[in-house]
């Protein structure tokens, strides 16, 4: 693990964290609200790679009421981030029925169209409107 975090930009703390984790999700195009964080304690980048982690204290699930989902975020989150892209994805859990599969890759539709896809590991992709991952949503 240590290896996938060396030379990257690591901000320590919730206030710090979250403006790191906002600016990562605008400079790549991402809505803003994708990750509803609470008690952040650390998150990093590595712009070699794209990699990318977040700490937070507790686990947290988050209501997207505009498309009724419940989402599940870990203590640690990671993955890959490009451009309208998050890939590897992991600590990402949305409901589905009674089951919570892993959420492994999110992608915004370019050109721009309005959707945005994510896709579990089991290969299965759910497609919503990007405003209903708008920040406060």
């Amino acid at each position: 693990m240590a290896t996938e975090k060396e030379g990257g930009i690591v901000k320590k703390g919730h206030e710090e964290g979250l403006k790191l984790a906002i600016s990562l999700l605008q400079q790549f195009e991402l809505p803003a609200g994708l990750l509803p964080l609470a008690d952040v304690l650390e998150v990093g980048y590595v712009e070699t790679t794209g990699y990318m982690w977040i700490v937070q204290q507790n686990k947290i699930q988050h209501d997207f009421q505009m498309i009724s989902k419940l989402v599940s975020y870990d203590t640690e989150i990671n993955g890959y981030i490009s451009m309208k892209k998050i890939k590897k994805l992991k600590g990402v859990k949305a409901k589905e029925l009674m089951l919570w599969p892993p959420v492994s890759e999110i992608t915004v539709d370019d050109p721009p169209t309005g959707k945005i896809h994510f896709k579990s590991l089991a290969g299965i992709t759910k497609t919503f409107p990007v405003e209903a991952f708008a920040a406060g949503q």
